[in-house]
């Protein structure tokens, strides 16, 4: 009641915009995410709606907001190792490893590997100039949960799991480095799986059960590729008509309806995207995780 008329029509008149750039492969994709809604979507292939999951996105604040953009899910992995990007370690562990020294990361479950993916031991020094990779170990404390499901972007942005349940009891959920976590991750995972037509060869089929044994007990890092790769959109609305016809409006938690508005009210000619990105893009870069 207290967000004018005007306002709203704005928000719808922006989200329709958005809905204009999308390619046509991805008018109705399997898997839409709405950052503003923190909502995942799955959709049948009569394009009705199969299912509705919570999602913690990007943090509004430290340059860490989900980009937008449309892609292909290829694969997922289960029990992955966090490769831990060098802005992160940076910014979130340099510190602690001056204090303590490299033995901090071995408390925290981090290993430090060469190119290869192979341990190696390393100084501080080492570790804070970039010198080798710092990654996380596969388990049910791991950043990214037990599973997570790829679509290989520029923005190293995917979908995974969480340590962190609590956090979908929250209305507002932007926590994360970038990436998109899920509520529901097994289920999720069931749903690609069958989906992407993983259902028989040398896999078996995959039912929840499985899944979960992949989860909590099967071997780390385990990759299992779809057979059909699914269209995904990372998508941004502010304005959603739900299945009962009723329109739901939510915050420019990133200020990309304001973007949007400031460049459409310059009029033609629009400017080009500025930076190179990959056929699908349609949207700015973000941080991973």
């Amino acid at each position: 009641m207290n967000v004018p008329l005007s306002a709203r029509v704005q928000q719808l008149d922006d989200s329709l915009e958005r809905w204009r750039w999308l390619p046509n492969d991805y008018l109705n994709a399997p898997l839409v995410v709405n950052l503003p809604e923190f909502v995942l979507r799955g959709y049948k292939e009569d394009h009705s709606r199969d299912f509705t999951m919570k999602v913690v996105v990007g943090k509004m604040l430290g340059d860490h907001n989900t980009p937008v953009f449309t892609h292909m899910m290829k694969y997922l992995i289960f029990r992955p190792f966090w490769n831990v990007p060098v802005s992160i370690v940076k910014k979130e562990l340099t510190s602690h490893i001056e204090k303590s020294g490299v033995g901090y990361l071995a408390s925290k479950n981090f290993e430090t590997v060469d190119s290869s993916g192979k341990e190696v031991k390393a100084t501080a020094a080492e570790v804070e100039r970039g010198g080798v990779d710092v990654r996380e170990k596969p388990g049910p404390k791991n950043s990214l949960g037990l599973v997570k499901f790829m679509f290989p972007n520029d923005y190293d942005i995917y979908l995974h799991s969480t340590p962190q349940p609590e956090l979908f009891d929250r209305s507002r959920r932007d926590f994360s480095h970038g990436c998109v976590r899920v509520q529901h991750p097994d289920d999720l995972a069931v749903w690609v799986l069958n989906r992407g037509g993983v259902t028989d060869g040398a896999d078996g089929a995959w039912d929840l059960q499985k899944v979960q044994d992949a989860m909590n007990s099967g071997p780390d890092n385990h990759t299992v590729s779809l057979k059909q790769p699914i269209p995904i959109v990372i998508f941004y609305l502010t304005a959603h008509i739900g299945d009962d016809g009723r329109v739901d409006f939510f915050d420019d938690i990133y200020g990309y309806d304001k973007q949007l508005d400031d460049v459409l009210a310059k009029g033609m000619p629009y400017p080009a995207t500025q930076q190179k990105v990959d056929p699908h893009a349609i949207g700015t870069p973000g941080d991973t995780t």
